[in-house]
């Protein structure tokens, strides 16, 4: 694994958290975590984790009530969850899955079991540009060796307009506008101002050339949109 993937893990239980955090960082990954919905709502915005693992009980605010809220904002709306329930009922398992819970794993469970699921569902949940390269029209990006090529002719791009097209290419065919985009490319903690965003999109489109530049389409009074499909 080139670089570790952070988990999170909701669980009011501290000796659960911990025999979790335990297995997963033996496992590889690095570990945060949070007693309460409060202070795991400030850690996916604060540290974006790559994954949440959810206890269903808590005091205050339940999982899949905080499930629900991470699912509604846009930021975290593609964040992978794994509910953790000492509940087997299918009744419990279809609510879950209607939040948008992308696996759940019912308590007691092995750590073995628990690193395999979580394995399996960052790899059906990653989109293809961030671990493995992802191609639209002839144009290519590969995440691994950070290169972009047009029609197999390498295009020269700066850090953060290979960021801003990676974000593209990721979520194409939306509607972006400038504040969030400076969220998911900048990072929701930097100072910049929107017309910052501009100024990468018209440096963006030149290094793409008359080739590709018609990928990266003005939206009025919106923002920008990635898509192969006109306006």
């Amino acid at each position: 694994m080139s670089v570790a993937k952070r988990v999170l893990i909701v669980d009011d239980e501290a000796p659960i958290r911990e025999m979790i955090a335990v297995a997963l960082e033996m496992a590889g990954y690095e570990c945060i975590e949070a007693e309460n919905a409060q202070q795991a709502h400030a850690a996916v915005l604060d540290q974006m984790p790559d994954m949440v693992l959810l206890d269903w009980m808590m005091p205050g605010t339940n999982g899949i009530d905080f499930a629900r809220r991470l699912r509604r904002d846009e930021t975290t709306a593609n964040v992978p969850i794994i509910m953790l329930t000492a509940k087997a009922e299918e009744d419990n398992k279809v609510q879950g899955l209607e939040a948008g819970v992308d696996d759940y794993i019912t308590k007691p469970f092995s750590p073995r079991e628990l690193v395999a699921r979580l394995k399996t569902v960052l790899r059906r949940t990653t989109p293809k540009g961030i671990e493995e390269p992802v191609t639209v029209d002839e144009l290519t990006l590969d995440p691994i060796s950070h290169r972009v090529t047009s029609v197999e002719q390498s295009v020269d791009l700066g850090p953060t307009e290979f960021r801003l097209l990676q974000f593209f290419m990721t979520h194409p065919d939306r509607a972006y506008s400038r504040s969030q985009l400076l969220d998911m490319v900048w990072g929701g903690n930097v100072y910049v101002e929107e017309r910052t965003v501009d100024v990468h999109i018209r440096r963006l489109r030149k290094a793409l050339g008359n080739r590709h530049d018609y990928l990266i389409q003005t939206v009025r009074g919106t923002g920008y949109r990635f898509s192969v499909q006109g306006g």
